[in-house]
């Protein structure tokens, strides 16, 4: 194995005292295929963001990932893999998968108490996926500028050369603010999205969209569809944002108590909304007011709320107070795979009560309210576990599915779409159900319209990822 110098400054030894090093447990890690000079590696990485690091190891390396459940030694694993594979050569891939927070052991524990305390310690989290965006930004600004200064000396430049100028020489150049640079981006998208649309706008504030939570650079089209046109309606008093929660601990719904930063500015948590939504969730049987922030942490590294916020700021912008809409988040569980929308394990927070809860919010504080869901749909290929690659053929498949699947939502059948899901279980792995649903149950729609569609897929065929944009009225 080897690793990238940026992300893993300092591997530590291998300590044959250590019982989780003796006995190597895996976390769940996400692999994929990288290229260098010519070589074929394997990446590891964690799916949920709570380690960044990266490891690269050879392909060779899947025959043994299985074997590290913390039932075996290494002396076990090497005898069972065999092909070569030595007790040192073995311990140096523990020890970098230690270092990489991929075993689960007193390493990885002591990283999440401190990713933990961080949270705690905060009212706001801080920008991820929207920093990414603007990163890219800043760096293109600075390829252009350097371009633009070449060919104002009169020097013979190819500028398809500034690729290879490295980051930190165009450090220097001074390009506009980050907030200027996105929402120049953001502006550029939805003018692209809607140059040719019979409706660039809505009337009025609809009561719920739906749109994806992909990175941007494969998403836009879906987001600017919805959200380009908002940017002439009422602005809401507050968002309810319905995301997904991928890869965090709650088995039900998982709310939040903090606000998100973007470098738009932030948006306050709509803490009196909250507080509504955890009473009335108490009033049940079960009393779930306090469960509902029981996994909040989930939210720390959870993409699905975030790349929402910078849209938000940008199309309702502040109040008169300077204040953007302040925001209510929610992580939605997949519906499809339990009874009624009650969590996983019958212990943390259903969708029903939510809906509920959320309609009387909804009706009884002042205001306006818009409701977004924040909602991918297929993820298939070799990248989501399937066994053959991505083609136009199987994308045409999938976009057929997809759109009958979305047409339960436009006749107002979301039942049908969990019982329909659930009973063909879910086989491209849609992972949006709950909030899809949650959306339209809550806002219960005179009508339903599709904006747009589209697929994200890599050139390899290795994954494609599909998503709409859709508005509740």
């Amino acid at each position: 194995m080897s690793e990238s110098s940026q992300q893993i400054p300092d591997i530590p030894p291998f300590n044959p005292e250590a019982p989780h090093m003796q006995k190597p447990r895996l976390r769940p890690v996400q692999g994929f295929p990288v290229q260098h000079q010519g070589q074929q590696f394997l990446g590891l990485r964690d799916p949920s963001m709570l380690s960044e690091r990266v490891v690269f190891t050879s392909p060779a390396a899947t025959q043994l990932l299985p074997l590290m459940d913390g039932s075996r030694t290494i002396e076990e694993i090497v005898s069972e893999v065999g092909h070569g594979l030595t007790v040192e050569m073995m311990q140096g891939i523990v020890a970098q998968l230690d270092g990489a927070m991929l075993l689960e052991g007193p390493s990885f524990d002591a990283h999440l108490q401190k990713l933990k305390d961080e949270f705690n310690a905060s009212e706001i989290l801080p920008p991820a996926g929207t920093a990414t965006l603007v990163e890219m930004l800043e760096l293109n600004a600075r390829r252009q500028a350097y371009i633009a200064r070449k060919q104002e000396e009169g020097e013979i430049f190819n500028p398809q050369d500034v690729m290879q100028v490295p980051p930190e020489e165009l450090q220097s150049i001074e390009v506009d603010p980050p907030d200027e640079l996105l929402r120049r981006q953001l502006d550029n998208w939805m003018t692209k999205a809607l140059e040719q649309a019979d409706d660039p706008s809505f009337d009025d504030l609809p009561r719920a969209v739906v749109v994806p939570h992909l990175d941007y650079p494969r998403g836009w089209p879906n987001y600017a569809a919805a959200y380009g046109r908002m940017r002439v309606v009422d602005r809401p008093d507050r968002v309810i944002i319905l995301g997904t929660n991928h890869h965090g601990q709650g088995t039900g719904v998982v709310g939040c108590s903090k606000g998100f930063e973007t470098p738009l500015g932030v948006c306050a948590a709509d803490k009196d909304a909250l507080d509504f939504l955890q009473k009335k969730l108490d009033e049940t049987e079960a009393g779930l007011g306090e469960k509902l922030l029981e996994h909040e942490f989930d939210h720390e590294r959870e993409h699905s709320i975030e790349l929402q916020v910078a849209w938000i700021q940008h199309i309702f912008g502040k109040d008169d107070s300077g204040e953007y809409p302040r925001i209510i988040s929610l992580l939605c569980h997949d519906i499809s795979r339990t009874q009624d929308g009650e969590s996983y394990d019958g212990k943390g927070v259903g969708l029903v009560p939510v809906v509920d809860a959320l309609r009387q919010l909804i009706e009884t504080l002042p205001g306006k309210t818009l409701v977004v869901a924040s909602a991918d749909l297929s993820h298939i290929g070799p990248q989501f576990g399937d066994q053959k690659q991505v083609d136009e053929n199987w994308r045409n498949e999938i976009a057929k599915t997809d759109r009958e699947m979305l047409e339960l939502l436009v006749e107002k059948k979301p039942e049908q779409l969990v019982s329909s899901m659930a009973w063909q279980q879910n086989p491209t792995r849609w992972c949006s159900i709950g909030n899809l649903v949650a959306a339209a149950q809550i806002v219960q729609p005179e009508e339903v319209r599709i904006l747009s569609y589209g697929a994200a897929a890599d050139p390899q065929g290795m994954g494609c990822v599909t998503s709409c944009a859709m508005v509740m009225v």
